[in-house]
């Protein structure tokens, strides 16, 4: 449907049509595999069915709509320069304007005692348990580190906070790389840290790698839900399979991985393990701490007690026969 009233009654509606969508119920099975199924395809559903109430962007990037607010700053940002007139959902454009407040204002980040500001399609570093991991992980003197998956640039930066000496993060998505660059410029990292566009590693070796892959093993429903879903895992078993090659003698790969997946039957703790097995990787320690995010505490809806069980960790893995700090207990 395009609208051509009023600007903010199509904010309301689409506001009750979310209410409306959000009240049906997921019918509960046993399964937890088949209760997170059935959960993305509810939310699948649900954002095409928003996605229906459409609005016209004219040449100037204007939506010209009673009480429409200002888009201009926000579209160019995504869409880039003016040009022809088209059609766009609400709910995007929405985005949109969010993504542009973020992107202005950024996002706090302890470990940084700075603003990260993430640009649109790119995920938000608001979780604050995996940046304290890479944060507080025990660190040798490191000469060069690989930051693989970089989304904003926020681990890169970290890293550079902590004294390693050169970092190269790589990431797959040009909107990713553009806004990593961003801030590790405004960081004033830009002469240590170095993004490139790759998927995965960069050529060479480093004494440090370090991965915060997506953690669930689902096909993504956007381009923002890439940062936490990947199709049958490929981003976690492409690591892993291919650290071992980009390590140099003596260095170490950090896996920081939530166990949601397999608190929601999609992965087990002993294919992971196999999986370090098969690619020739050792267990050399493990960090662990506990989500923080409002919905961990909540617990609430099809996925609550799998949130409320949640930990991330920070796997500590090299090359096995290279270190005998093994940790056979992982």
């Amino acid at each position: 449907m395009l609208w051509r009233a009023d600007y903010s009654n199509a904010r309301r509606l689409l506001s009750d049509l979310s209410k409306r969508l959000d009240r049906k119920p997921i019918r509960a099975v046993p399964d937890p595999a088949e209760r997170f199924y059935r959960y993305r395809q509810t939310r699948k559903n649900r954002a095409r069915v928003l996605g229906m109430l459409l609005v016209e962007l004219n040449a100037d990037l204007v939506v010209d709509l009673p009480r429409a607010p200002d888009v201009r700053a926000a579209c160019r940002e995504v869409y880039g320069a003016p040009g022809e007139s088209c059609i766009v959902s609400l709910r995007e454009l929405l985005g949109v304007l969010s993504a542009h407040q973020w992107r202005t204002l950024g996002v706090y980040v302890p470990a940084l005692n700075a603003r990260i500001h993430p640009h649109y399609g790119v995920f938000s570093p608001t979780r604050d348990e995996y940046v304290d991991l890479v944060a507080s992980a025990e660190i040798a003197e490191v000469g060069t580190a690989f930051d693989i998956g970089t989304g904003t640039g926020v681990l890169a930066a970290v890293l550079a906070r902590r004294g390693v000496g050169r970092v190269v993060a790589t990431d797959v998505a040009p909107r990713a790389v553009a806004c990593a660059q961003d801030n590790v410029r405004r960081l004033g990292f830009g002469d240590r840290v170095t993004v490139t566009q790759s998927d995965l590693f960069p050529p060479g070796r480093a004494d440090l790698v370090v991965c915060n892959p997506p953690w669930l093993p689902a096909t993504p429903n956007s381009a923002l839900d890439a940062a936490v879903f990947d199709p049958e895992g490929r981003m976690l078993s492409g690591f892993i399979r291919g650290v071992a090659d980009h390590l140099a003698v003596g260095g170490e790969a950090w896996l920081v991985l939530s166990n949601l997946a397999e608190l929601l039957g999609l992965r087990t703790r002993g294919q992971l393990l196999d999986e370090f097995g098969a690619a020739g990787l050792a267990v050399l320690g493990r960090l662990d701490t506990r989500p923080r995010h409002p919905r961990a505490r909540e617990a609430r809806g099809p996925l609550g007690a799998a949130r409320a069980a949640e930990q991330v960790s920070l796997w500590r893995l090299a090359p096995a026969g290279c270190d005998d700090r093994r940790d056979r207990t992982a």
